[in-house]
């Protein structure tokens, strides 16, 4: 009875180990976004093959009280992207397809998540 014990816990801890061992899912491909830059001029960023289901704040407007939201949001992943108005997935959202067309300036963000599979 010891031995089938043993043998059921050592079975769970490798595949606790296998599941924590699996890397993170990223979206292929790039987003990209313009912001106005500390100069007074548009400016874009771009990530690249982006984590999957993680909110990612984008920095150069993460604070309200000391930037303008970023604007015309281009998803040419392979993930859905659900953008938001505020810092940390916060705020009202928009969802954006993959590998679609540039949003227009009006649609302003400051964070934004990849929906995995």
């Amino acid at each position: 009875m010891r031995l089938r014990n043993t043998v059921a816990a050592a079975c769970g801890a490798i595949a606790l180990t296998a599941v924590l061992a699996t890397p993170a899912q990223a979206a292929t491909g790039y987003f990209t976004y313009k912001f106005i830059g500390l100069n007074g001029q548009p400016q874009a960023a771009t990530l690249y093959d982006p984590a999957s289901d993680e909110c990612i704040t984008l920095p150069e407007v993460a604070d309200p009280d000391a930037s303008e939201p970023a604007f015309a949001p281009h998803n040419d992943t392979d993930a859905f992207a659900l953008v938001f108005t505020g810092p940390d997935c916060s705020g009202d959202s928009w969802s954006l397809r993959p590998h679609g067309r540039p949003a227009t300036d009006r649609l302003k963000l400051r964070s934004v998540v990849f929906l995995g599979s």
